[in-house]
C-alpha cells in the first residue's frame, strides 16, 4: 500500500471510531449503583422538611409580590373622611344654614349647607378642624350658643359635630354619667361588630387548629363586593349585602377546598400552615388594592343620618339597625350550634377531632361547612363595621385594622369557643370604647390591649376556655 493510500485509511479509520463513540449501542454500559434506602423515619423527615420549606417559599414569593405592589405612594390624595352633623333649634329643624370646615391656618376646606331635615355634611381630608356656623345664615329668632366647635378625624373616622341652639347654659352640659352612658353603647356596638367577625374564626381554630391571619380580608372583601353591587351596578345597600354575604360563603368554600383540605391531607404541619395564611393575606390585600382602590369610598346609601331619641341614648337608624341585626345573627349562631345536627357534629369536632371520626362523623363535610359560615359572618360583619364604625366608606385595609380586636376577643373569651368568642369581643369592644373617656380617640385600641394583657396574665386559657386541650 502506497504512502497516500494509507494516509486515507487511517483517517477513514479516525472518522470511523468518532462515528461509533457517539453510537448509543457502541458506548460501554454504566455501572448503576443501586439507591441506597433510607429508613422510614429519615424520609419522613425529609418530605416534612420539603413541605415546610415550600410553605416557606409561598410566602417569601407573596411578600416578594407585595414589594412589587408597594402601597400608595406619599404624594397620592388622602382619604376624605365625613364630618356631619344635624341643626335643630329645640324640636324644629334648622334649614338653610351656611357652614364651613376650615384648618389650622383658617383656610376652607370645605362648605356645606343644611336642608329641610337640618342635615349637613363636608368632605375633608384627615386632620383637625374647626367647623364654622355662619351667623348671618341663620333664622331672625335663631340663635346659636357656640358658632365655632373644633373635630378631630385623624384617625380616618367620620365624626358628629353638634351645635347647640337657643339661650347659653351654664355647667357641664353633658354629665359623666351621661357621656360614660353614650361610650357603653357604641361599645356594645362594636363589640357586636367584632364578634359576629370573631366567632368564624373562632369555629375555624376549633375544629381544625388553624390560626388564619387572612380571615380579616375575608372581612374587607365583603365590604367590598356589597360596594361594587351597591354603586358600580346599581343594587339598594341591602340586596347588595345579601348578594356579598352569598359572595363570601362561596370564598370560605373555595378556600377549603383549593388550600387548606389539600394541605391537611398532606399532613402538613400547622406552623407552616400559619405561613401560609400570612402570605395569603397579604396576597388578598394587595389585589384589593389593585382592584379597588386606596381611597376610602362611600356606600350609595344611608349616608346623611338624622339620630332617634335624646340625650346619651340618642342613636343614628344605622347603628340601631346593626345592633339588631348582629343580635339576630348571632342568637342564629347559638341555635345553630345548640339545636341542629351539623352544630353538635361541629361542636364534637372541636372538643375532639379523632374520637368524633371514629363515632361516624365526617369531619370533612363539617369543616366544610365551617368555613363556609364562617365567610358568610366574616362578610356580613365587614358590611357593619363600614356603615357604623367608617362612617358609611369602605377602606382596602379595614380587615386588617379589625384581625387584632377579633384576635384579642376569641384569645380573651377563650379559643375554639364560639360562646367565648362572643363574650370576649363584647368586652373588648366595651373597653375599647370606654377608653376614649380617658385617651384620645386615635388611642382607643391601645387601653383594650392593655386590659386583654393583664386579664391573660391572670386567666391564660381565656374566659370559658378549658385549662388544658388535649387531642
Amino acid at each position: 500500500m502506497t504512502e497516500p493510500d494509507r494516509q486515507v485509511a487511517l483517517v477513514s479509520d479516525d472518522r470511523t471510531d468518532r462515528i461509533h463513540a457517539h453510537r448509543p449501542e457502541c458506548r460501554p454500559a454504566r455501572q448503576t449503583r443501586s439507591p441506597s434506602r433510607r429508613p422510614p423515619s429519615r424520609r419522613r423527615t425529609s418530605v416534612s422538611t420539603r413541605r415546610t420549606a415550600l410553605a416557606v417559599l409561598l410566602f417569601i414569593a407573596a411578600s416578594m409580590l407585595c414589594g412589587l405592589v408597594g402601597t400608595p405612594s406619599a404624594d397620592a390624595a388622602p382619604d376624605e373622611v365625613r364630618v356631619f352633623g344635624v341643626l335643630r333649634n329645640g324640636t324644629e329643624k334648622v334649614e338653610g344654614v351656611k357652614l364651613e370646615a376650615k384648618d389650622a391656618s383658617g383656610t376652607v376646606v370645605g362648605t356645606a349647607t343644611s336642608s329641610a331635615t337640618g342635615a349637613w355634611s363636608i368632605m375633608v381630608p384627615p386632620g383637625k378642624y374647626t367647623v364654622v356656623v355662619d351667623t348671618d345664615s341663620l333664622p331672625d329668632d335663631v340663635e346659636v350658643q357656640r358658632s365655632e366647635l373644633p373635630v378631630d378625624v385623624s384617625g380616618g373616622t367620620a365624626r358628629p359635630v353638634i351645635f347647640s341652639f337657643g339661650e347659653v347654659r351654664t355647667g357641664t352640659e353633658v354629665s359623666a354619667v351621661a357621656e360614660l352612658t353614650r361610650l357603653a353603647i357604641d361599645g356594645i356596638r362594636f363589640g357586636l361588630i367584632i364578634a359576629i367577625t370573631g366567632v368564624g374564626l373562632s369555629l375555624i381554630f376549633g375544629t381544625t387548629g388553624l390560626t388564619n391571619f387572612s380571615h380579616g380580608e375575608l372581612v374587607t372583601l365583603g365590604a367590598v363586593v356589597a360596594w361594587v353591587f351597591n354603586v358600580k351596578v346599581g343594587l339598594q345597600l341591602i340586596p347588595a349585602t345579601i348578594l356579598a354575604v352569598i359572595v363570601g360563603v362561596g370564598i370560605g368554600i373555595l378556600n377549603e377546598l383549593g388550600l387548606w383540605r389539600p394541605l391537611r391531607r398532606r399532613r402538613t404541619g400547622l406552623i407552616a400552615m400559619l405561613v401560609v395564611s400570612i402570605g395569603l393575606a397579604l396576597v388578598m390585600r394587595y389585589l384589593i388594592l389593585i382592584f379597588f382602590s386606596d381611597r376610602a369610598e362611600p356606600f350609595k346609601d344611608y349616608q346623611a343620618q338624622t339620630q332617634i331619641g335624646s340625650g346619651p341614648f340618642a342613636i343614628t337608624p344605622v347603628n340601631l339597625a346593626c345592633i339588631v341585626i348582629c343580635i339576630v345573627v348571632l342568637l342564629g349562631v347559638a341555635l345553630l350550634l345548640q339545636r341542629t345536627r351539623i352544630g353538635k357534629a361541629m361542636r364534637a369536632v372541636a372538643d375532639n377531632k379523632d374520637l368524633a371520626e371514629s363515632s361516624g362523623i365526617d369531619v370533612d363535610r363539617v369543616i366544610l361547612f365551617v368555613w363556609a359560615l364562617a365567610g358568610g359572618l366574616a362578610t356580613l360583619g365587614g358590611v357593619m363595621f363600614a356603615l357604623s364604625e367608617l362612617g358609611g366608606r369602605v377602606q382596602w385595609e379595614m380587615g386588617f385594622k379589625l384581625l387584632l380586636l377579633m384576635f384579642a376577643g376569641i384569645t380573651l373569651g377563650g379559643l375554639g369557643t364560639a360562646y367565648g368568642a362572643l363574650l370576649g369581643c363584647l368586652i373588648v369592644g366595651l373597653l375599647v370604647q370606654l377608653s376614649t373617656y380617658i385617651l384620645s380617640p386615635d388611642l382607643k385600641y391601645i387601653g383594650g390591649l392593655l386590659i386583654l394583657i393583664i386579664i391573660l396574665t391572670i386567666r391564660p386559657q381565656g374566659i370559658l376556655g378549658s385549662r388544658a386541650r388535649i387531642g
